[in-house]
């Protein structure tokens, strides 16, 4: 399965965003029909023929060398997941076709990994694939996203949830952000696993079910997101700011470990408390993985 145009569109999105001045061409007043970099301008600054580059922006990366693909993501200005992401789409270009690599899809933790998701108490805690899949969690992870578990579909996944359920603006208090955000990160994926037939699934129901999601995956953003601030608005507790890591489990491929603590004595570490409280009180992880909450 080629990937060709995810590659046209990247390239062709990445030179639309950049002007010339931010590159330090000099327009001098002419008249331009492209509202960023000329793919003349993008093969200028990164030492290959005009010719050489418009066969990579038609999609065809096979054979390009690492020092081509730097010298196009230093003209392009990419940021670090975006080179990333140039260098993922080259890679699957470069397999051989009759061998793809693929990751056999996750259906369940293994037992050790809900061992360490249960020794982390005082902060939500969560273990989900490439695809946004929530597959496991501590009790605090599951109360924290219970609105995700009303449901019966199981496994609960992020992407839907933030997409096709009205509680997502609620429960998200800055929701374009998180509509972003999670649209970069599938994209990311998208480039990573290519032959990834369950992702390409879920990024076709979205694109079908919402308008909201087929702009943002058009935009071809990409995001790394790995450690930072969230805030939640937890239909019970209220507003929670955390912190959050999230980590790639290199035994596991495919998945990542999210810990969400709170800053020690701020109100979103006493709203921990009163979580942790109510989801006992009402056996929500039990209820969470097996039925509607």
């Amino acid at each position: 399965m080629s990937n060709r145009e995810e590659v046209r569109d990247f390239l062709t999105t990445r030179r639309a965003r950049i002007t010339p001045e931010q590159v330090g061409i000099q327009s001098f007043g002419t008249r331009r029909r492209v509202t960023g970099l000329r793919r003349e301008e993008v093969a200028l600054l990164a030492g290959v023929s005009v010719d050489y580059y418009t066969r990579l922006e038609r999609g065809n990366l096979s054979g390009t060398s690492d020092s081509i693909l730097t010298a196009i993501a230093h003209a392009l200005s990419l940021d670090d997941a975006e080179r990333e992401h140039l260098f993922d789409m080259a890679r699957h270009q470069n397999d051989n076709p009759r061998r793809p690599t693929k990751t056999a899809p996750v259906a369940a933790v293994r037992p050790e990994l809900q061992y360490l998701l249960d020794s982390i108490r005082d902060a939500p805690a969560t273990i989900a694939n490439n695809r946004m899949d929530i597959l496991a969690a501590n009790d605090l992870g599951y109360a924290m996203n219970s609105e995700m578990f009303r449901g019966t579909l199981r496994p609960a996944n992020h992407s839907r949830f933030i997409f096709l359920d009205p509680r997502a603006a609620d429960f998200y208090p800055d929701w374009n952000r998180a509509a972003n955000i999670n649209v970069q990160m599938l994209r990311r994926e998208a480039g990573r696993s290519p032959h990834d037939a369950q992702l390409a699934s879920l990024v076709g129901e979205l694109s079908m079910r919402s308008d909201e999601f087929r702009a943002r995956w058009a935009a071809h953003d990409v995001r790394h997101h790995y450690t930072g601030m969230k805030q939640f608005r937890h239909p019970v507790i209220g507003l929670l700011e955390l912190t959050f890591q999230t980590l790639e489990l290199e035994g596991d491929p495919g998945l990542s470990l999210t810990v969400y603590p709170a800053i020690p004595d701020s109100p979103s570490a006493e709203g921990l408390k009163l979580l942790a409280s109510w989801a006992a009180t009402e056996n929500i992880a039990d209820r969470a993985r097996h039925a509607s909450v």
